[in-house]
């Protein structure tokens, strides 16, 4: 084959995914357009009541009035703060706790029935005893949102990093390389793909837990403006404050994503 035929098949196929991507860009515009003129329709033919499911251009008015008294940038950064906390925390913990396990198979023979336990309890029954132990603040909420995630994405890690190739291993052992080199030059590079995986997971989580512990133990926040907003029957405010999460998960997954692009590209 031509290189002439090969950089065309090379054109061909990157104007395909460009087209590709461009189509499935343009329908969720469109099916969110639907959702919403679809949702806008109900209210003002009377079929929806609004003062229990809003509507489009209530929410907006919302949104428009949290901007001008800054209420919008308060409560938004207290809960993106928070999570990207949580997130960091459950990151840095999962990674040293998995690589701990991997390094002392019987540690992690003993520790991993309770890590399964701990990962199964609701956590939202443990909220009330981080209130007890930390009072209330943001550093519950934090500890609210580590919670949530950390013991699954311990015990993902631990997984990924046992299936790492393990001829690969034992060709760093033949070679005289110690534990250490197996795991810095074998298992945490071929275990990337599964951390930013576990990554993408955690940020929803860390989100999730944040938000449990806002609406325990916080004065501001969006999980506070929900809780505040139902019972002062506000359910503008509620449906504002969910959408505004609904775009922070959105936008925090999609930074994972870039990494992870990122990350393909070198490895």
């Amino acid at each position: 084959m031509k290189n002439t035929d090969i950089l065309n098949n090379q054109e061909k196929y990157e104007r395909g995914r460009i087209k590709h991507h461009r189509m499935v860009l343009l329908a969720r515009t469109l099916i969110l357009a639907g959702f919403l003129l679809l949702w806008e329709g109900l209210v003002r033919m009377g079929y929806v009541d609004s003062f229990f499911f809003s509507s489009p251009s209530q929410v907006m008015l919302c949104f428009i009035g949290m901007i001008k008294d800054f209420s919008f940038f308060t409560n938004t950064g207290i809960t993106l703060l928070e999570t990207i906390a949580s997130f960091l925390l459950v990151l840095a913990i999962s990674l040293l706790t998995a690589t701990l396990l991997w390094h002392s198979p019987k540690c992690s023979e003993i520790l991993e029935p309770y890590l399964v336990v701990l990962n199964s309890l609701p956590k939202s029954a443990l909220a009330p005893l981080f209130i007890v132990w930390l009072g209330t603040g943001i550093n519950t909420i934090i500890v609210a949102g580590i919670s949530v995630a950390v013991f699954g994405s311990v015990i993902n890690l631990y997984t990924g990093f046992r299936q790492v190739d393990n001829e690969k291993i034992k060709l760093i052992y033949t070679l005289g390389g110690s534990k250490r080199d197996a795991f810095c030059k074998v298992v945490l590079p071929g275990s990337v793909p599964t951390i930013l995986s576990n990554m993408k997971v955690n940020i929803g989580l860390a989100l999730v837990g944040v938000i449990i512990g806002e609406f325990l133990a916080a004065r501001r926040g969006l999980g506070y403006l929900i809780i505040y907003g139902s019972q002062v029957f506000k359910l503008n405010m509620v449906i504002t404050s969910i959408l505004i999460l609904c775009a922070i998960a959105m936008g925090l997954y999609q930074l994972i994503q870039m990494l992870e692009h990122f990350c393909s590209d070198k490895f």
